[in-house]
């Protein structure tokens, strides 16, 4: 064999260091051409946190500051409704008195619940879940032993849900210092409510009719837009519930589920950027690229089970502003905005070793040349005490 042969079947022997490091920088540009496709949640996502995830899997297919603590607004009442609900048969009655409602916050939304008229405990779920009736919360609360009796349980529940981030003032999910929760553990606690056939039931229904006066009843529809289709909000096929919410401090917030082609998706969006339907947008756009797109996405995170119910302690340091910042999420790649590209769909393509001998030399030496990179933002230190609640009017 002639020695020229020989030299071109095996070249790399005769390249110097140099020379394989040049070739190495060109390779980065072909890599896009062989890696496989990627997906990203829609670019329009203006809410300061969200979460899409797995119901049944519990996987969480993208997310944007998941654990960031901010005030959830009436999605709070989702753990008081998973606290308390099977204490009490649907069909037990109770007469309500004015010291019942004597601690109903002013400004807060209401179902109206009036003294001296006799309920059914059904009928006060429904005002907690239709009408996110502060006075039906109050009711139930009172008649639970008590308002902090009740806080005392929710802590625990949160506590056993691995609801890490969440921090219970008040039953109703009012605006009070210190009341906090996050897109990751909204999620979360919807998860495991919706296992309940009476809190699905509860928050999937449309209308219902509440007791009046004189022995008369009144409508009451579901403040949840994309399930009762009102305001200018078209429906979303397939939606299980769950709850919306809005104070001044909070603003919109929103955890909803769906059902398609046998699967189900949970989602929370928090605070998006303006106007009262934007929530219901949000939350919709990304259910459509769930089903969609995202089918097979998955950040890494999976919502935790339950500790009594055998789930693997999930070890967190609570409001740490750095790892509220570190989880905004594969859906956007770290970049700290929710339109970056981070998910990807389909298995891992294989990196050339060249490309990624130059990859991270750029890295070091930009690392070396750029100054720190800026704190994370800081999670909502507090609610503004006092803010009226809104029931989406």
């Amino acid at each position: 064999m002639h020695a020229s042969s020989r030299l071109s079947r095996h070249p790399s022997r005769h390249l110097s260091r140099r020379s394989l490091l040049a070739v190495a920088a060109t390779a980065p540009l072909a890599a896009p051409m062989t890696a496989p496709p990627r997906t990203a949640p829609p670019e329009k996502i203006t809410a300061q946190a969200w979460l899409l995830a797995d119901q049944d899997t519990g996987k969480v297919l993208a997310a944007h500051r998941p654990h960031l603590r901010v005030a959830p607004a009436s999605t709070l009442k989702m753990l008081f409704a998973d606290t308390l609900l099977g204490r009490f048969e649907r069909t037990e009655q109770y007469t309500v008195t004015d010291a019942d409602l004597a601690g109903v916050p002013s400004g807060s939304s209401l179902v109206g619940v009036k003294a001296g008229i006799t309920y059914t405990v059904e009928q006060l779920w429904q005002g907690v879940f239709l009408r996110s009736g502060n006075d039906a919360v109050q009711v139930l609360a009172r008649m639970n032993g008590g308002v902090a009796k009740t806080v005392a349980q929710m802590r625990a529940r949160a506590a056993d849900l691995q609801a890490l981030d969440t921090h219970v003032v008040s039953p109703d999910g009012y605006d009070h210092k210190g009341q906090l929760s996050s897109a990751y553990d909204l999620a979360l606690i919807a998860r495991h409510g919706l296992k309940n056939p009476d809190f699905r039931a509860y928050c999937g229904t449309r209308t219902a009719r509440f007791p009046d006066d004189g022995g008369k009843t009144f409508g009451i529809e579901n403040t949840d837009r994309l399930l009762s289709g009102t305001f200018g909000v078209t429906p979303y096929p397939g939606l299980i519930g769950v709850k919306n919410g809005y104070t001044s401090n909070a603003g919109n917030t929103f955890t909803g589920a769906a059902t398609r082609a046998g699967r189900t998706l949970v989602v929370t969006v928090l605070h998006p950027e303006s106007g009262h339907n934007a929530v219901y947008e949000e939350t919709a756009a990304l259910l459509d690229w769930g089903f969609g797109q995202g089918s097979s996405a998955h950040t890494g995170e999976t919502l935790a089970d339950p500790l009594s119910e055998g789930g693997a302690k999930v070890s967190r340091h609570v409001g740490d502003a750095a790892h509220a910042g570190s989880q905004a999420s594969a859906a956007d790649g770290g970049s700290g905005g929710p339109g970056g590209w981070g998910v990807l769909g389909g298995a891992g393509g294989v990196v050339a070793l060249a490309a990624g001998t130059a990859y991270a030399l750029r890295r070091r030496r930009a690392a070396a040349a750029s100054p720190a990179a800026s704190p994370a933002a800081s999670p909502v230190a507090g609610s503004v005490e006092g803010s009226a609640e809104s029931a989406e009017k």
